[in-house]
């Protein structure tokens, strides 16, 4: 099967160059990055530290001067490039990185498109731009996650920090994924797990099972305790599929 082949589009003013490894790895996880490209007024020393980190990620910076005071002219470059990209026929998809709503109407352009949209920003995204997204992945779970796995060298010297969910498991969560449970069962009650996380993501762009601490859709649901689990053997590799019912 072919991967996606991916436009990676960086709206430097508004996303920390200390999480963009962590957020490319996540993005391989997705398709192949293919194009890459960062966007901000270089002469500003407020982007200075950027440097090494395109350097070492192979990142294509764009120069788009500030014309005018308050105003984010990086914004406008971006947009026009993934509309050229678009016509281009390259890509199957786009990750769009910012935290600025001023995006919303990009996504929904390209999703109109049939491209395929992952949205990467900081919890302070704002909502319309989270929707207009096929997924949205917060940045600060990928840099607690990413801490979590390089811990193991450094234990001996320093004690593990506990992680704390973005999130916590309220009864919205809980609503969410009961209907969407009830939603896809079949005459038996039964929901494969394998569709269910799709699903959720199609109602809510944002869910992730890392916002709430836990690195699977699994282990989120057996936390909630309100469900049936049950394997069932594939007849493949000893791999197992998973379905579950409201109790």
């Amino acid at each position: 099967m072919t991967e996606d082949k991916l436009a990676v589009l960086i709206d430097a003013d508004n996303v920390p160059y200390s999480q963009v490894k962590e957020m490319l790895e996540e993005i391989s996880k997705n398709g192949t990055p293919t194009i890459k490209r960062i966007y901000a007024d270089w002469t500003k020393p407020t982007v200075s530290g950027w440097k090494n980190v395109l350097l070492e990620n192979a990142i294509t910076p764009i120069q788009q001067y500030s014309y005018t005071t308050g105003k984010n002219s990086s914004d406008s470059a971006l947009i026009i490039d993934a509309m050229d990209i678009l016509y281009s026929e390259k890509v199957n998809g786009f990750c769009i990185v910012s935290s600025d709503s001023d995006f919303t109407r990009l996504a929904t352009r390209l999703r109109e498109a049939g491209m395929t949209v992952i949205g990467f920003g900081e919890k302070k995204t704002p909502q319309p731009f989270i929707s207009a997204c096929d997924k949205f992945i917060y940045l600060e779970i990928l840099k607690a996650n990413h801490a979590e796995s390089g811990n193991s060298a450094k234990a001996k010297v320093k004690p593990k920090q506990k992680k704390v969910p973005l999130n916590r498991v309220d009864a919205e969560t809980i609503r969410l994924i009961t209907e969407s449970v009830n939603d896809l069962a079949d005459e038996s009650g039964w929901t494969f797990l394998g569709s269910l996380g799709s699903y959720i993501l199609k109602k809510k762009p944002d869910f992730d099972p890392r916002n709430y601490g836990f690195s699977k859709l699994l282990p989120l649901i057996k936390n909630i305790n309100k469900f049936e689990i049950d394997e069932r053997d594939s007849g493949v590799n000893n791999i197992r599929h998973i379905y579950l019912k409201q109790k």
